[in-house]
């Protein structure tokens, strides 16, 4: 009984896996020319001297194909600059571009890409188009090449791969890159720029939104948020999704990843089925503000293969499934 349990709970889980990031078709959008940020849903924030935020205030799912889903980062030094995350189409990635040149007529030397997830990383080919060298971690170029392509049929992934802790120099400007892990399968990449004590997280951090989850490992998620919260005590933090924070937003995020271990462990002792679960746990009230919200159903999801069924990720989900369909098909 127990097996024929875990067999929907996968099921179900998987469906949610493969679909729950899928944005709208790429429809005709504007031309990078017309495109302006108001449009893009896009506002500017300094965040130091020379770096900037790129602020996305779309809610999630949008059918609007000119609007920003995440975040984007600036970081303008004395001889180049490097941008982080263009955004989800070529026009969206041209608009940054535009923006750069607009604050300086320093030449864009890297565009970086936080972690795979095809709404960071779709405008990589308004970057190739410019001969911008693009930057990644671990993992990304194989998983933008075969995950990407639904959404993107022509993912271009990155040129550089970077593996360690790595720093780049833009004339008098450092800018450190750092591996962590928790959120996309061991491509997340934070941004940190020492002289201003700027910190451009990715998706390990969603501020005021609800989180995408589907290939996260939450325990280790919980974990790089508590490291972050120690080493970047007092940065400025531009996160993947929301507004401009700092320390407390790890926090917050940490506190939103507790409640969703403390559901799966009642559930647990309950000896909850995944739909009973999922039916008897609304989204709670300090969210209630929070965008992204059709997102909740499947962080519960998430939450209940890891947490109460005890599988690790994706991963583990998939290959357990795999191993296990003759004898599924059989019930």
């Amino acid at each position: 009984m127990k097996l024929r349990q875990w067999a929907i709970a996968l099921l179900l889980t998987l469906a949610t896996l493969a679909g729950i990031l899928s944005l709208p078709p790429r429809t005709p959008a504007q031309t990078s020319a017309s495109l302006t940020l108001a449009d893009a849903g896009l506002s500017l924030a300094k965040l130091g001297d020379g770096v900037y935020g790129l602020i996305a205030s779309t809610d999630f799912p949008t059918s609007d194909p000119n609007a920003a889903i995440c975040n984007g980062g600036i970081v303008i030094g004395s001889d180049g600059v490097l941008v982080v995350d263009p955004f989800q189409t070529e026009a969206l990635a041209n608009l940054m571009f535009a923006t750069v040149a607009s604050l300086t007529d320093q030449p864009i030397r890297y565009v970086v890409n936080s972690h795979y997830h095809f709404d960071h990383s779709g405008g990589n080919a308004a970057a190739a188009a410019m001969d911008y060298p693009i930057l990644g971690r671990g993992p990304i170029r194989e998983f933008m090449l075969t995950r990407n392509l639904e959404m993107d049929p022509n993912a271009t992934a990155p040129n550089l791969v970077v593996n360690g802790p790595t720093e780049i120099w833009l004339g008098d400007r450092q800018v450190q890159f750092t591996e962590f892990d928790g959120h996309s399968g061991g491509t997340d990449l934070i941004v940190y720029v020492p002289d201003v004590d700027v910190l451009m997280t990715g998706d390990l951090l969603f501020y005021q939104r609800i989180p995408y989850l589907g290939d996260s490992n939450l325990r280790v998620l919980q974990s790089t948020l508590a490291q972050l919260a120690t080493e970047y005590t007092t940065a400025r933090i531009l996160p993947g999704h929301g507004p401009v924070t700092d320390r407390s937003g790890l926090d917050t995020f940490r506190g939103y990843l507790d409640d969703l271990e403390a559901f799966a462990l009642s559930w647990e002792t309950q000896e909850l089925s995944q739909a009973a679960a999922i039916a008897q746990t609304p989204l709670p009230e300090q969210y209630a503000n929070y965008l992204f919200q059709a997102l909740f159903p499947s962080n519960l999801e998430v939450a209940y293969q890891q947490l109460t069924l005890g599988y690790n990720d994706a991963a583990a989900i998939k290959q357990y499934f795999q191993a296990q369909a003759p004898a599924l098909k059989a019930l």
